[in-house]
């Protein structure tokens, strides 16, 4: 199975990110224009949390408050749970499952080299199965 390392490295596009003191709504729109759920949130050049989709939904919107006026940072999961360049696609999925996370941002001596989501690990444990299936086919054909 691969590493988290071997995933990130094909992964296109790159690493979008967001500065706690922005507004919700600047979170929104760089979220809804890069086609992802959830955005590292970055002080200082070190993680300082991340803001998803969901938070929006929970914190703003089911309270009543303003997302031209909410900064990121009332709204974002601090601690999160982060992972290394070194562990497995499996140890991914099952620390997601545990904590019920949708997104893994990745860590190494303490710089932010990436995110992952559920979807990645998920295509990518699609994609091995069916290379193993081929294999199988090809080995019996043989």
């Amino acid at each position: 199975m691969k590493t988290v390392k071997q995933l990130l490295q094909g992964k296109p596009g790159g690493l979008f990110t967001i500065g706690p003191d922005a507004r919700v709504l600047e979170a929104l729109r760089l979220m809804a224009e890069k086609n992802v759920g959830a955005l590292p949130v970055v002080e200082n050049g070190e993680l300082a949390g991340i803001v998803s989709e969901r938070d929006y939904a929970r914190k703003v919107i089911l309270h009543g408050k303003s997302s031209h006026d909410t900064p990121v940072r009332e709204i974002m999961t601090e601690g999160a749970i982060c992972v290394q360049p070194g562990n497995t696609i499996e140890e991914c999925m099952a620390l997601m499952t545990d904590r019920h996370i949708r997104h893994l941002p990745v860590i190494e001596n303490s710089k932010l080299l990436g995110i992952l989501s559920i979807g990645d690990l998920v295509k990518e444990t699609i994609a091995e199965q069916q290379l193993t299936i081929k294999q199988l086919e090809s080995y019996i054909h043989s």
